[in-house]
């Protein structure tokens, strides 16, 4: 990987073990101002404060998240692409185990200081193979 692509990884890396530890602010600074985040398919947020009661909703199952079959990145310019099937594993505050999987697609840009920043992040980036597959 160039530097770049491993810069680009690590934003991606720092937001997931934030998340995992409930570092909001930290999960919240990963990305640019009016990035949107798709939680769900069907409606894509941008909107900052809805950005952070999701994430900080979706904190309270303790989820795990794996990318075992690894990452790619693609640097062009200021502009990365990350994709990397995911798995996450967590448990409701009723006890319950809930697992999903994924396919993560998300564009980052390059900032001023050097540091990447998400501008688009779909944890479903797979959904339109599976629905082909139906």
């Amino acid at each position: 990987m160039t530097l770049d692509q491993t810069n680009a990884l690590l934003a991606v890396e720092t937001m997931t073990e934030a998340f995992q530890n409930k570092d909001i602010a930290t999960v919240m600074s990963a990305y640019e101002p009016g990035a949107t985040v798709v939680f769900d398919p069907d409606a894509p947020i941008s909107d900052a404060a809805q950005l952070e009661e999701m994430f900080r909703n979706m904190s309270m199952i303790n989820p795990v998240f794996d990318y075992a079959q690894g990452h790619d990145v693609i640097v062009r310019g200021d502009i990365a692409m990350h994709i990397a099937p995911w798995t996450m594993t967590g448990v409701t505050p009723d006890g319950q185990t809930i697992a999903q999987s994924g396919l993560s697609v998300a564009i980052l840009r390059r900032q001023l200081d050097g540091s990447w920043k998400m501008v688009i992040d779909n944890p479903h980036g797979g959904r339109l193979l599976q629905m082909a597959s139906q």
